[in-house]
């Protein structure tokens, strides 16, 4: 993501861990000593690592890790209910999702979801109602399409299963 190598395996120096366990050595003097203790791991710290995932992907995480995989927008509250019909089937498939009910224009909720790099963003309105399905944008290829529910919900179980 910024064009340069980066490597999360960590060795940390650790001047504090000896006193914490009473830890000490006799050094070559005879004298009791405490010894500085080196932390090695192949990953670093969770936090480092998330860090990086961050940096490297530039906080687009795939579907999958997207702690928001699915943003629903109604494009009126006439199609609220619509909305949280799909989000009900969608949680009830263990897929994260938030439906954007705010008083605000469907274009500006598609510029925020894509600013917010939500993976898959599903607008409702008349049409989708009437065809008992959703307009599907995903993130980095734009507008889908139609989707049926159940082709949708398709999609992204396997993309997650997947991991891809």
């Amino acid at each position: 993501a910024l064009g340069k190598e980066d490597t999360i395996a960590t060795a940390q120096v650790d001047f504090y861990s000896a006193d914490k366990f009473s830890l000490e050595f006799i050094n070559n003097k005879g004298k009791k000593e405490k010894p500085v203790i080196i932390h090695r791991a192949i990953m670093g710290s969770f936090d480092r690592f998330f860090a990086f995932l961050a940096e490297q992907t530039g906080g687009a995480f795939p579907a999958w890790l997207a702690p928001e995989q699915v943003w629903i927008l109604p494009i009126g509250s006439r199609h609220e209910e619509y909305a949280s019909k799909i989000a009900d089937e969608l949680k009830r498939n263990n897929i994260r999702v938030i439906v954007k009910n705010e008083n605000e224009t469907v274009g500006k909720k598609i510029r925020e979801g894509e600013l917010q790099k939500i993976p898959y963003l599903l607008v409702v309105g008349d049409k989708e109602i009437s065809a008992d399905a959703l307009s599907v944008r995903a993130r980095g290829q734009g507008d889908l399409g139609t989707m049926q529910i159940k082709e949708f919900i398709a999609k992204i179980t396997r993309e997650i299963a997947e991991k891809s």
